[in-house]
């Protein structure tokens, strides 16, 4: 088992899903807020700094920058941004002087403005500040002081900012009415300059549509938001002016504009996660890696903010800043992560579309770190059209592929060019996956040699630079107009017997545009139910990720839709073989191990206990109720939260429930069967389903504790004494093993360790403590004593 949903199929916290589909905290579009997260309306979040320019770390900045730029989590009040709240030092113990500061509603955006006269000093490291008297309008000060660092180069910025890319995209068609219009630039821009003065929207012949304008500094972002929907079915053309500027003063060269069309109908349809990285159970995750999401389709960059992208170690949120380019949020740690550590990232369903459609629920993925930091550069792997290629397409897109995930951040029209002779080519940059794609503004010219470059400034998620590499190709005579097909598909079409783990994958006759390769144009479903997963998309071949194993012996359909275009703009020929194409998976596995422990009369309680249950901090339980029988206290609900179930205490579900486990504990410390001894510390080993006996204490301290077996295995452990695990550990599932299927039959007591993950049934004769952000996927039940729950999450698993 390789696939997790939700908090991974790995923590089996798939429950969240149900979560946020069923509590207002986390529900599509919601006011709520998450009972860990919060929202950024929520007047108990503090502010926080979400994304600065120029970026923690940044080397080679320009000394005559006259901007320093931090966005905010929520609206900030004005006042409390000062030139003493908000400053700068170049080296740290040389406070820059004369400095002034000014917001920006629209972004939640604060400026700090360096005083005309002498640059920054040139190879230096500044240190900028934002102060806990920073307040926001609820009068709620920063938890503590906000500082990152950047480097001057030695030189001056001359050259004149570029629009990287827009959305919707250059000759867009179908967009919808209800759209944001937004424009990203090649480099930090003066949000003061993003105004409706230098950008304007005209739709058919009608008047200029009024609006919004806005600034994303975590990707240089401009956003216009008109103020009523778009009209149907029309010609809309997007200007920016000479007017807005760099951070250094310096103006676009020349206006530019862009035309796309409306559709006939609003966009009511919510977007979706469609990739990850690291994915989701990576392990040996680089130390200064950034944490990325790709989403399905284009998102409102004002959304994307250290209060909708969080990094947590257990329960502790990890510091950082947010970017969003394209259709790609980044989260930057303030710090290296820790090493061997087990990490979950989160996109709350704060984040939205264009259109103001948010996420329908909350998406999370878990990975775990390595030792060390990644300092290897990443390289161009291919390229389309490839180097030396000749008859390229008149309206082709340049495409590079690189050999690992890079910084959306730094793929703009400033790194990657395409020149013919000495002249720049116009155009705007795309960058999904590990593909860059860059669309020039007019048809290329026939029979004409051009050269493409991507520079150094391109970096990987962990900020290593790019050689500079280019590429050259000639122009054919005639654009493409030949419609993409899907060439092969694995499994085949009608194929029987697909392992209940299998990933699907559909192979092009020719490469697409990565951009149009989603979860919205690569769909898998059983009869009319749509089954989620992610989607990747290398070479010429697109792959969707199940998110949980496939069911066995069903018919599933796998489809991509005419959404899928090729790198000159043809949408996928529809209905051509094999495309769609269906299989059958295979019957499932014979069960091995011993019977499982009949737990079904207690199979609706994720927490059962006898004497009280005891909670401190935001713990979740999930996907089942809380009992006790015979106590009567139950402490800690709030801030403790209980999804998908309800608080039962001695009423006749709990009191049932308890003779139900007492029979189901003597079962299972009854069983005699070829039983596989075992004692002290089992942890770093792999176990297949049995039955393994403890006649003392058992223990996971010194590695992980893996069960690979199928998904019809079954784990009985018998312990005669307590079961401990140490911090951090873990129990993982491996080849298809479920948590539902593993029983731990403890004779006294058993103690989870502080962020540890442990998978399986409790069945507990005197108590159960979770100790601070241990993650239970299973059920905590004691026949006598306690349940101890401290910052925990206790998943259930379904049955």
């Amino acid at each position: 088992m390789n696939r997790f949903t939700a908090y991974s199929k790995y923590a089996r916290w798939s429950a969240v899903l149900v979560i946020a589909a069923l509590v207002a905290a986390c529900g599509g579009g919601s006011a709520g807020r998450d009972p860990i997260l919060g929202t950024g309306g929520d007047p108990s979040l503090v502010p926080a700094v979400t994304a600065v320019a120029p970026v923690n770390n940044a080397s080679g900045v320009p000394v005559n920058t006259k901007l320093v730029t931090a966005a905010f989590n929520k609206a900030m009040a004005p006042g409390s941004l000062t030139s003493t709240s908000f400053r700068l030092a170049c080296p740290a113990a040389a406070p820059v002087t004369g400095t002034s500061v000014t917001y920006q509603a629209v972004g939640n955006v604060a400026r700090l403005v360096l005083a005309a006269g002498p640059n920054l000093p040139p190879n230096t490291v500044c240190t900028a500040t934002v102060t806990a008297a920073a307040m926001d309008t609820a009068g709620l000060a920063m938890a503590s002081d906000f500082a990152w660092t950047f480097t001057t180069g030695n030189a001056l910025d001359t050259t004149a900012p570029t629009v990287s890319s827009t959305a919707p995209a250059p000759n867009a068609t179908g967009a919808a009415s209800n759209t944001l219009v937004s424009a990203s630039f090649s480099e930090a821009m003066d949000p003061l300059t993003i105004t409706n003065s230098n950008f304007s929207l005209a739709c058919g012949s009608g008047a200029a549509i009024t609006g919004t304008m806005g600034y994303a500094v975590s990707g240089n972002m401009a956003t216009f938001a008109p103020t009523s929907a778009l009209p149907n079915s029309s010609t809309c053309t997007a200007t920016i002016t000479t007017g807005v500027k760099d951070v250094a003063g310096n103006a676009l060269a020349s206006a530019f504009l862009w035309v796309f069309s409306t559709g006939a109908a609003a966009d009511k349809t919510p977007p979706t996660v469609s990739s990850t990285d690291p994915a989701n159970l990576a392990t040996g995750v680089a130390l200064n890696k950034k944490i990325a999401a790709t989403f399905s389709e284009a998102m409102d960059p004002l959304s994307i903010t250290t209060a909708t992208m969080t990094l947590k170690q257990g329960v502790t949120p990890v510091a950082g800043t947010v970017a969003y380019v394209g259709t790609t949020a980044t989260f930057s740690p303030t710090a290296s992560l820790t090493a061997s550590t087990v990490y979950v990232a989160t996109m709350t369903s704060g984040a939205k579309d264009l259109a103001g459609n948010a996420l329908a629920a909350s998406y999370s993925w878990i990975f775990t770190t390595g030792a060390a930091a990644d300092t290897t550069a990443p390289m161009v792997s291919s390229t389309d059209p490839a180097n030396a290629a000749v008859g390229v397409a008149l309206n082709k897109k340049v495409a590079a592929t690189f050999s690992e995930a890079m910084d959306p951040l730094s793929i703009t029209t400033a790194t990657m060019t395409l020149q013919q002779g000495s002249t720049p080519v116009p155009g705007t940059v795309a960058y999904v996956g590990t593909t860059a794609t860059f669309s020039p503004t007019a048809s290329l010219t026939a029979s004409t040699v051009y050269v493409a470059t991507i520079t150094s400034g391109a970096k990987d998620l962990a900020g290593n630079a790019l050689a500079n590499y280019s590429w050259i190709f000639t122009a054919g005579a005639a654009a493409d107009t030949t419609a993409p097909t899907v060439s092969s598909t694995d499994p085949a079409n009608a194929a029987v017997g697909v392992a209940l783990n299998k990933k699907i994958a559909a192979t092009f006759s020719e490469a697409m545009d990565p951009l149009s390769i989603t979860t919205a144009t690569m769909t898998l479903s059983k009869g009319t139910t749509a089954v989620a997963g992610t989607v990747t998309y290398v070479g010429t071949t697109a792959t969707f990720n199940p998110s949980a194993d496939l069911a066995a012996s069903t018919v599933y359909t796998a489809n991509i839709t005419t959404g899928a275009k090729d790198l000159a703009g043809n949408a996928l020929a529809s209905g051509v073989a094999p495309n769609p194409w269906t299989f059958t998976t295979a019957a499932a596995p014979i069960a091995t191990g011993p019977a499982a422990v009949n737990l079904d009369c207690a199979a609706g309680f994720a927490i059962l206990a006898g004497s009280t249950v005891t909670n401190t901090g935001p713990s979740i339980i999930s996907g089942g109720d809380l009992g006790l029988s015979p106590g009567t206290a139950v402490i800690g609900f709030p801030p403790g939260s209980i999804v998908g179930g309800a608080i039962r205490i001695n009423d006749v579900l709990a009191n049932n429930a308890k003779l139900c486990l007492t029979t189901a504990f003597n079962d299972a410390a009854g069983r005699t069967v070829a039983p596989i001894t075992v004692s002290g510390n089992i942890g770093g080993q792999t176990l297949a389903p049995g039955l393994y006996k403890s006649t003392s204490t058992l223990e996971i301290s010194s590695g992980d504790l893996t069960l690979a077996g199928p998904a019809n295995g079954v784990w009985i452990f018998q312990i005669a004494s307590t079961l401990t695990t140490t911090v951090g550990r873990q129990v993982i599932l491996s080849g298809g093993a479920q948590a539902k299927n593993v029983f731990w039959q403890v004779g006294s007591s058993a103690t989870l360790g502080t962020n540890s993950v442990f998978q399986g049934n409790v069945l507990a004769d005197q108590s159960i403590t979770l100790t601070t952000g241990a993650t239970l996927n299973g059920r905590a039940l004691t026949r006598i004593g306690a349940v101890t729950l401290d910052s925990n999450r206790v998943n259930m698993p379904a049955p």
